[in-house]
């Protein structure tokens, strides 16, 4: 493992409800909840204050309600936050060689190097001080020599603090910590290793690698390395997209065929169009459904590569077809895109014509003019819209805190 390097992790502190109190200050010091108010809807996003009653993110709003009676609850807007995101993200931009935004309010960056010139711990001292006083949010870090001690290390530093990991100390600072702490371990695995006895760091430490293999196999020794502060993965600016999708939660199960199938064209027309926007094709079409009962099913189907409607819509709903029962209420779809190529749609010689072509060139330009929904199917008019972020910029995308999970 590189002992020279500085890796620093920036997480803004409980995001949508910082932006909530800088547009409005009568939020201040008082329990907030962001995100679906539905009975079906989840907790995007609490302050410290609800989080005292036992709140966290991704509880259902109803458990949250019971929990924190006297919380104000608000729908969110994923607009005003991608907004407030981008200005962190301009500041870190023009003051780090290197950084990889991984998600709408967290950054990792790369100082490796500068201690020669600013010192690392200072630079960004500095600039966690900077974004505070320009965009008003509070912001914590962690710096180590990998991003794994430094992402547990902004937990740590919470709220609104910084911690710096000396090389060197990385496993006496993780030992006393809950293996809950260690990215990658969700509750299932966290059960697993609290039924072997393991629920702090340090057991797992002094665990032969080989026994954490045996029993969780490769995540266990992901877990292993982890635990004992190892850690190689780089910063990366941009990540290439392998697959695009989207996915629909009713706010009522339901078995309304026209309902789901003009949602499954909205949902394919608009990545169709997402494809052509980025320049890319795709070849493979999956089909997700999800019934009350919460029996989930999946099919795919290999297509030529595509990114035209007229291709890719009768393969989804053909899907559709093969995976509704009628007699069950359904409570999700989902569509996916994967293996996606580079590449301007090519002409197949039987089914495509310059017609076609033409079509779809206009109503994007349209789309790219007035909006994602200026022009769409008939068959799609009565479903929302389904985003207008573009998946191809290496942005990560905007978590929508009004949206049912």
């Amino acid at each position: 493992m590189n002992n020279n390097r500085s890796i620093v992790h920036m997480d803004l502190d409980t995001f949508f409800v910082s932006c909530e109190r800088l547009l409005d200050s009568r939020l201040n010091g008082k329990p907030v909840l962001i995100g679906g108010t539905s009975d079906r809807g989840v907790v995007a996003s609490c302050s410290y204050e609800a989080r005292k009653f036992g709140v966290h993110s991704a509880m259902p709003m109803r458990m949250a309600k019971q929990l924190c009676p006297e919380a104000i609850i608000l729908r969110g807007n994923s607009g005003i936050y991608t907004k407030f995101s981008q200005n962190v993200t301009d500041i870190i931009k023009e003051s780090v060689p290197l950084y990889e935004k991984t998600s709408i309010d967290e950054f990792y960056i790369d100082l490796t190097g500068m201690d020669k010139f600013f010192g690392c711990h200072k630079l960004a001292s500095e600039l966690r001080q900077r974004i505070i006083k320009e965009t008003g949010l509070p912001i914590s870090f962690g710096l180590s020599l990998n991003k794994t001690v430094s992402k547990i290390a902004t937990g740590e530093a919470k709220p609104n603090n910084e911690i710096r990991i000396l090389a060197g100390t990385e496993k006496p600072f993780l030992a006393p910590l809950s293996v809950k702490k260690i990215p990658m371990v969700g509750n299932v695995t966290y059960k697993a290793l609290c039924d072997l006895g393991v629920k702090r760091i340090k057991t797992v430490q002094d665990m032969p690698m080989e026994l954490m293999h045996k029993v969780l196999g490769k995540n266990g020794l992901s877990i292993w390395k982890k635990a004992n502060g190892i850690d190689n993965s780089p910063v990366i600016q941009y990540h290439e997209r392998k697959s695009i999708s989207t996915e629909r939660t009713f706010g009522q199960d339901t078995t309304n065929i026209h309902k789901l199938k003009g949602l499954v064209i909205a949902m394919a027309e608009n990545l169709a169009y997402q494809l052509r926007r980025g320049n890319k094709l795709t070849a493979c079409i999956t089909f997700k459904i999800r019934y009350s009962d919460f029996q989930t099913y999946t099919q795919q189907k290999r297509i030529p590569y595509s990114a035209m409607d007229h291709n890719i819509i009768p393969v989804v709903l053909e899907l559709f077809n093969k995976l509704y029962n009628r007699r069950l209420l359904v409570r999700l779809i989902g569509v996916r895109f994967s293996h996606l190529v580079e590449g301007g749609h090519q002409i197949n010689l039987f089914e495509d014509n310059e017609t076609q072509l033409n079509l779809a060139r206009a109503i994007d330009k349209m789309r790219e003019r007035y909006g994602d929904r200026a022009v769409i199917s008939a068959a799609g008019m009565e479903a929302k819209t389904i985003s207008r972020w573009n998946p191809f910029t290496g942005e990560p995308p905007p978590l929508l805190a009004n949206r049912h999970r």
